[in-house]
């Protein structure tokens, strides 16, 4: 692991380097077929940071957002968001990051939350303890809906079905807010946010979650308890501990396709 955690640090660089050149920076918007907003910022990260994969990884499989899967019965396969929260980054907050994930047999092994402009690094590494700007960290131990912070990047990601069930989980808890995307996953392995709930997530968004939020001794699957995987239903929650999870999935759970 050890090798590969060197191989993302090296991604890492080039992917800071070239969003800071592009960060609040008057740039043309593309929508793709989802209506989800894309930029060179996007399509140029990613591509670099495939590069850097290849050229030491030739046989591992690359799984990212922009451009698509290569080796995708690789045992090894590298899991790319290169801006998570584009909307966030082209209207210039901060509060954007960089994913990479890393699966063996689809399995979640590591995973990197990057936040190029606010200097801040989530590590998690399956078996380890989740570190913070290489410092180790740990959730909070916050049990109760009651006593939860709760945070959803934004309310449309839900479908009419869900909006009222995630809606009876905001009334249980202390406080609600939105906006954040992956950085609302870091704050959670920090201690900060205590729950995460989101829907219409695609595998790029998640995979490098699993490894932070894990490593920092959290919990994190889908609204009926089942870990997230490649093609899974986008819905989400994370929660800093087993018994909030609980709760939370207590009224999440009673949503069904």
């Amino acid at each position: 692991m050890k090798q590969f955690l060197h191989t993302a640090e090296q991604a890492l660089q080039l992917s800071r380097e070239t969003i800071k050149q592009y960060f609040r920076k008057r740039i043309d918007v593309d929508n793709k077929a989802d209506d989800s907003p894309v930029t060179i910022a996007d399509r140029k990260t990613e591509q670099l940071m495939r590069d850097v994969i290849t050229q030491q990884h030739a046989d591992h499989g690359i799984l990212g957002e922009e451009h698509g899967v290569i080796n995708a019965d690789a045992t090894w396969q590298w899991v790319l968001d290169p801006i998570d929260g584009t909307k966030s980054f082209i209207s210039g907050m901060p509060t954007f990051g960089t994913l990479i994930g890393l699966t063996m047999d689809k399995q979640p092994q590591m995973g990197i939350v990057d936040m190029p402009i606010l200097d801040e690094r989530w590590v998690g590494v399956k078996g380890q303890q989740t570190t913070y700007n290489e410092v180790p960290c740990q959730v909070s131990k916050v049990t109760e809906l009651s006593d939860a912070m709760l945070y959803c990047t934004e309310p449309n990601m839900y479908t009419e079905q869900q909006w009222p069930i995630f809606k009876s989980l905001c009334d249980q808890v202390q406080m609600r807010r939105y906006g954040g995307d992956c950085y609302n996953y870091g704050l959670l392995a920090s201690g900060q946010i205590d729950l995460v709930v989101e829907g219409d997530l695609k595998y790029y968004d998640v995979s490098a979650l699993v490894p932070v939020v894990e490593g920092a001794g959290g919990i994190i699957t889908d609204w009926q308890g089942q870990p997230l995987h490649e093609g899974w239903n986008g819905l989400v929650v994370a929660a800093a501990t087993q018994e909030l999870h609980q709760a939370a999935l207590a009224i999440l759970s009673q949503y069904s396709e």
